[in-house]
């Protein structure tokens, strides 16, 4: 079958060790499905992963790719979960296992024609959407729906501070949020992307840094230490900053921790999500009529060129990738 996978890891120019070319089929196995993908999305974790993070030179060779929409013989086009549980007779919260991980880690991805996936670790796909559209919401629209509704302890009518417009995770917490009857604010270093944020529901638009009329009741974030000094700052006591995940750095010049017990706020780590999340988050997107927001499409073929253009930063929400002709 086609894939696109890591053959080896190159930090320096990761795109070098990307092939797309056959690959042996998943093979049946109990406990397991093997499931035909029909499209898939990347994440900058394809990235990560081309670069080593991860993904250690003895799990080579892997196929990449976290996110799909799939179709099931009975149930018919579903939506991957994308995150696998470690540890044998594991019960309780998955994104909690010490031992899980993604697909694409551990077990092979899915930017394949076929993608094999623990039992019933599947969605119904919302019906209004296309597969591309539907497969934004394995990691990065999973990753905000859980970050709102389990992680900030808002309701309708709070207003959030989405850090860093444009990227999957803030593009996804924007449409949910706004969805959801909360007042969505975001920060952008580019203008256009602040705007493209409007567009989509965000209330206002500031700039990276800008002092905000009014505290907010929670911020959002996955930008790391270029943002977390404003991030604490921006809160109202008792707030609460949800952190998703640190693209600029773990290491911020300021803390800020004096502020965070003084002001007694709540900093929140957030991973991925569980399998009712992701059938909670198909219901709530198909009843909002909400479209993930799709930068571009590419097929299979060019992943390289996909993967690319993501690493550009120049992406205003998901680059998806069609497996199967028409999707």
């Amino acid at each position: 079958m086609l894939a696109a996978y890591v053959d080896a890891i190159n930090a320096e120019d990761p795109l070098s060790g990307l092939v797309v070319g056959d690959r042996p089929e998943p093979e049946a196995r109990p406990g397991w499905t093997v499931l035909g993908v029909v499209a898939a999305g990347l994440n900058h974790h394809d990235l990560w992963s081309l670069k080593g993070v991860g993904l250690p030179a003895d799990r080579l060779p892997m196929t990449l790719g976290c996110d799909a929409v799939a179709d099931h013989p009975e149930d018919g086009p579903v939506v991957v979960l994308p995150v696998i549980s470690g540890t044998p007779g594991w019960t309780g919260d998955i994104t909690l296992d010490p031992r899980r991980t993604l697909l694409s880690e551990l077990h092979q991805g899915t930017l394949a024609e076929q993608v094999a996936v623990p039992d019933g670790s599947w969605a119904p796909m919302p019906a209004h959407l296309s597969p591309v559209e539907a497969a934004a919401l394995s990691t990065a629209w999973l990753t905000a729906y859980r970050m709102l509704f389990r992680n900030a302890g808002v309701r309708p009518g709070d207003t959030v501070l989405v850090q860093g417009a444009g990227g999957a995770v803030a593009t996804a917490l924007v449409q949910l949020g706004s969805a959801a009857g909360l007042t969505v604010w975001v920060t952008s270093r580019d203008e256009e992307k602040g705007r493209a944020a409007v567009e989509l529901g965000a209330a206002r638009a500031f700039e990276s840094g800008e002092r905000l009329p009014q505290r907010v009741d929670a911020v959002l974030e996955s930008v790391g230490a270029a943002t977390w000094s404003h991030s604490i700052n921006a809160l109202r006591p008792g707030g609460t900053v949800v952190i998703c995940g640190a693209t600029s750095g773990d290491a911020p010049e300021k803390a800020e921790l004096t502020k965070i017990f003084f002001k007694q706020l709540r900093v929140v780590g957030s991973t991925m999500g569980t399998l009712d999340e992701l059938r909670g988050l198909c219901r709530f997107v198909e009843t909002a009529g909400l479209r993930p927001a799709v930068d571009s499409t590419y097929p299979l073929e060019r992943t390289a060129d996909a993967l690319a253009h993501l690493a550009s930063g120049d992406v205003r929400g998901k680059v998806g990738i069609t497996v199967r002709a028409g999707s």
